[in-house]
């Protein structure tokens, strides 16, 4: 009877030992899965984000495309502020809607600094008073 008692146990022995590698490999398989399935939730996710801002982006172009058809042109200024007429009537340039001569103007303005000439070209330019 002990020899069975025996035999049992070892039998039991190597059930357990079979079972334990049975257990180990659908942990493995598991974690395997899960893995997976992270993936693919980032996958949909992403997905979902593209999605999103590609309609996003449609309704901004729409958007955009609306006003400018919507938008009526700003019309330009063809007056020269004040102080600009004042500065180029002391230096002897009248702008009466013509084009004013670069070169006289160019020699009016040199005693202006740089920033003061590029304001002052830009106004008449605005005006339409040189190209």
């Amino acid at each position: 009877m002990e020899k069975e008692v025996e035999q049992i146990v070892e039998r039991l022995d190597a059930t357990t030992q079979q079972l334990e590698e049975l257990l180990g490999r659908i942990e493995a398989r598991q974690a395997e899965l899960a893995g997976e399935v992270e993936r693919i939730s980032a996958t949909v996710e992403q997905g979902r984000r593209e999605a999103e801002l590609e309609e996003k982006l449609q309704a901004a172009e729409q958007e955009l495309a609306q006003l400018k058809a919507g938008a009526p042109a700003l019309p330009l200024r063809r007056t020269l502020p004040a102080a600009t007429s004042e500065l180029l009537a002391k230096r002897g340039i009248t702008h009466d809607g013509g084009p004013i001569d670069v070169r006289a103007l160019d020699a009016a303005l040199a005693g202006l600094s740089l920033e003061q000439r590029i304001a002052v070209k830009t106004q008449l330019q605005r005006a339409g008073g040189i190209s």
